[in-house]
């Protein structure tokens, strides 16, 4: 492990805290920021989420993409826990916390709109940021490929329904342009760049392309502290001003993301996938699509809600709570070495 990855997670800590300093100290530079949209989508984060992925796609080899079917399993549990065991859990999770344990302190009405927005996270599995977690764990590109690229499909059908039957709602608006410039601007941009860029380093040497990837890989850490930065600055305020209910918020969706990942993990290692496969197959799950989920609950409840509040915190849980993960995932991964080693 590389001394930037053995730091990452200090290096989070202060991207968090610059943040949160940078956004209350300028809020007007961050505004503008934040305004720079395509369907809710923020453009800033969009670039940097390029920065972080590109690396990754550059390894991905189209030709390599029909293996994939030698190993559905890891697939099928992707699917089987994002679509029949995540919204659900969430639900449950969500419910318990703020109708039982927190019972008194929270307004009823308030921890409803808390609730509706932790079901939206269950319900919107990640998109983007999963290439950054496999890259960390070093995991199949092609395989991670394929695994979001159905997963985005799924959502696209999936969702709405879902979503109207947790929450109850029978008229779910689906923002549709949050969707599709969502799943343009965090894959198929990147994923043809990559394409194009390895075919050209290719054309001229395996050397060429070898000394490219090392070089450009460094980028993807900035990508990913930039992008911290400018998460925890957009919501600097928030923060600072609604300390106490983004606690009781962080907590529930802290345990439903360990726990999810848990769960997918300990089946990867029951179904005795290759750690390249589970190791992604267990983030995807676990981490969320969260611009989906703040727009819809933007459109649902309106933007000063409780609901865009759960949303949020869902954003701000997300990266630390991932890199805990990825450092268990990498620590562990003999588990499934061992494995591999008995069936050969």
């Amino acid at each position: 492990m590389s001394n930037t990855q053995r730091w990452l997670t200090l290096w989070v800590a202060l991207a968090m805290g610059a943040g949160i300093y940078l956004g209350a100290t300028f809020p007007t530079i961050f505004v503008e920021l934040s305004n720079l949209q395509i369907g809710s989508v923020n453009l800033p984060i969009a670039a940097l989420i390029w920065i972080m992925i590109f690396p990754m796609m550059l390894h991905i080899d189209l030709n390599a993409l029909a293996e994939v079917r030698r190993e559905p399993k890891g697939l099928l549990l992707t699917l089987f826990i994002n679509w029949l065991v995540k919204p659900f859990t969430m639900a449950l999770i969500a419910l318990f916390f703020f109708n039982v344990l927190y019972a008194g302190l929270v307004p009823p009405d308030t921890a409803n709109e808390y609730i509706a927005g932790m079901i939206l996270l269950g319900v919107a599995p990640c998109t983007a940021m999963v290439f950054v977690w496999s890259q960390l764990t070093k995991g199949d590109p092609n395989y991670t490929l394929v695994q979001v690229s159905v997963n985005d499909v799924i959502l696209v059908f999936a969702f709405a329904p879902i979503t109207a039957f947790l929450l109850g709602i029978s008229d779910i608006i689906v923002p549709w342009t949050t969707l599709i410039a969502a799943v343009v601007l965090y894959l198929v941009i990147p994923l043809v760049a990559g394409l194009i860029a390895r075919t050209l380093l290719l054309a001229k040497s395996q050397r060429a392309f070898n000394e490219f990837t090392k070089h450009i890989e460094p980028f993807g850490f900035v990508g990913l502290i930039l992008t911290v930065c400018l998460l925890f600055g957009f919501q600097a305020n928030t923060v600072l001003d609604k300390r106490f209910d983004i606690a009781l918020i962080a907590i529930p969706l802290t345990l439903q993301s360990i726990g999810i990942f848990a769960i997918t993990y300990g089946l990867a290692k029951w179904l005795r996938l290759r750690f390249a496969i589970a190791a992604p197959a267990s983030m995807i799950g676990t981490s969320n699509f969260f611009e989906l989920a703040v727009a819809v609950a933007i459109a649902l409840f309106g933007l000063d809600s409780g609901a865009v509040l759960a949303t949020v915190v869902g954003v701000l849980v997300e990266v630390p709570v991932m890199l805990l993960l990825v450092h268990f995932a990498n620590k562990t991964k003999h588990w499934f070495r061992s494995q591999e080693a008995k069936r050969g």
